[in-house]
């Protein structure tokens, strides 16, 4: 419990500015020294779910200083410490919801960068729109409302998979969550500027 809360408080003190923005050497010591204490709780206890889930948040944090070689080549290591801490507590909501994320991101991976992990890997990681929809979806059963970031990603899910009418009623629902941290006064603003494009 104690690592984890220092995974945390690390963490956060990177995602939320707390350090100096231009402070660029110390946001990277800390993303490391998160996943330091991320791997020390995994190797402590590998049948805690939120081991498995801070190990993977936090290998991909340290993915952005690593270059996409690196960041790729990490994808399959976070999709399967995310799947374990699915399997070892179905209702954690957080992590269905990065799961979604994951296989969104590797829906929208770009041309070039698919064919880097092309080139690199026999067979890079794919996933899809669908795919992504239903980790969100399913996150949301298991906590509704737990997160203004789920609703925003449902939203733009829709937009991808060109269903305007559920895209525009998760779009309101993030825009109208209320926005007390950070994360949710940038969901929020996303949200309104999405909404606009739909008309």
């Amino acid at each position: 419990e104690r690592v984890f809360r220092l995974v945390k408080l690390t963490r956060d003190s990177v995602q939320t500015g707390k350090t100096n923005p231009r402070d660029a050497d110390e946001k990277k010591r800390l993303t490391y020294e998160a996943f330091d204490y991320a791997k020390k709780a995994l190797e402590k206890n590998q049948a805690c779910f939120a081991a498995h889930k801070w190990f993977a948040i936090c290998l991909s944090d340290v993915g952005d200083y690593e270059g996409i070689k690196v960041k790729i080549g990490n994808s399959y290591t976070i999709r399967n410490h995310l799947e374990q801490a699915i399997e070892l507590n179905p209702k954690d909501a957080t992590s269905i919801h990065i799961l979604g994320y994951w296989c969104f991101a590797f829906s929208e991976l770009a041309w070039y960068q698919r064919k880097v992990a092309a080139v690199i890997f026999a067979s890079p990681p794919t996933a899809t729109y669908e795919e992504a929809l239903a980790f969100f979806l399913k996150a949301e059963e298991v906590d509704p409302n737990f997160y203004s970031k789920n609703l925003l990603m449902l939203g733009k899910t829709y937009m991808m998979l060109r269903d305007v009418k559920r895209a525009a009623l998760w779009l309101t629902k993030a825009r109208d969550y209320p926005a007390v941290t950070e994360e949710d006064k940038q969901v929020h603003k996303e949200a309104l500027e999405l909404l606009k494009k739909l008309g």
